[in-house]
């Protein structure tokens, strides 16, 4: 069974009521991405593209979003 989220969206974003769940999943991805390198950067082993990636979404994701 699926819940319902009520996420919020920052002000002057419009997007279809269907697509806010799936692209709050997105948001959540790239959250838990962004955990995950920021452990790795502290051990060093984490590849700067792959760094620089996570943060552009979660820069992208902010502007949708309020966290």
């Amino acid at each position: 069974m699926s819940e319902k989220m009520n996420w919020k969206l920052q002000p002057g974003v419009n997007i279809a009521p269907e697509m806010v769940d799936e692209v709050a999943r997105i948001a959540c991805a790239l959250k838990s991405l962004s955990a995950y390198t920021t452990f790795a950067l502290e051990r060093e082993d984490c590849p700067e593209d792959l760094r620089r990636i996570v943060e552009e979404g979660l820069e992208a994701m902010s502007r949708i979003f309020k966290w």
